[in-house]
């Protein structure tokens, strides 16, 4: 068995949690979230946590229990709309928040895997986002320039991994965790399925191991719905 592969969650984060690191956790909404590692630093007890993520989940589920415990000190995001604990602690005070852009902020992740350290985009020019950053004119156009980001630990969820850990996601499963698997320090793995070497062809390869420290098969996935929308039959 691989070095990478890890018994559960909580051996796999053994070490890498301490207070006031900075996580990057994939998922949008609840789509594509690693459920186990979340639960796994949620028993850790850390705190003061700068959490990087498209959202804080629902409450009572996903970063909303790490919400619920208090751990996140705050929060890097592009939406927050479906949690009430999230809007409750942030109007008080008690959390911080750096909103973003939904495609700035992918961008930041992006380049912060890529190595690149800042970028110049159009978007949030003239507006609060812009507020205290560099602006710089090209072609005649105003540009905002935004940092790229690297977290300590980047905890990811991925359809299958074989046990070196390269990954393949699912549909929109796939959203940011792709990008969060190249900005981490240390990118840590939950899988649906764990297989050998060899198991895919290698131009289905979304993440390569290269990027992956370790990896654990997923105890269990609820795979809850936001929003269930339904229409009568025909």
């Amino acid at each position: 068995m691989s070095k990478k592969v890890y018994p559960d969650a909580v051996t796999a984060l053994a070490g890498l949690l301490r207070n006031d690191i900075t996580v990057m956790a994939g998922g949008f909404g609840l789509c594509g979230i690693p459920e186990n590692l979340i639960e796994a630093i949620r028993l850790s007890g850390v705190t003061g946590l700068t959490v990087v993520s498209n959202n804080a989940g629902v409450d009572g589920f996903g970063l909303g229990v790490l919400l619920e415990t208090k751990q996140i000190k705050k929060m890097i995001s592009s939406y927050v709309g479906e949690n009430k604990l999230f809007a409750q602690q942030y109007l008080s005070g008690e959390l911080e928040l750096e909103f973003n852009p939904q495609g700035t902020l992918a961008e930041r992740i992006r380049a912060g895997g890529a190595g690149i350290p800042a970028f110049f985009t159009k978007t949030g020019v003239g507006t609060l986002v812009a507020e205290g950053k560099e602006l710089r004119e090209f072609d005649g156009e105003t540009y905002v320039m935004e940092r790229g980001i690297v977290a300590d630990l980047s905890i990811v969820k991925a359809w299958k991994g074989d046990t070196e850990g390269n990954l393949v996601y699912r549909k929109t499963a796939r959203n940011f965790n792709p990008m969060m698997a190249t900005a981490g320090k240390v990118t840590v793995v939950e899988v649906e399925e764990l297989v050998e070497p060899g198991s895919f062809e290698p131009d289905h390869i979304h993440t390569p191991g290269i990027f992956v420290q370790r990896i654990i098969k997923g105890a269990k996935f609820e795979k809850r719905i936001e929003q269930r929308t339904t229409r009568p039959r025909a």
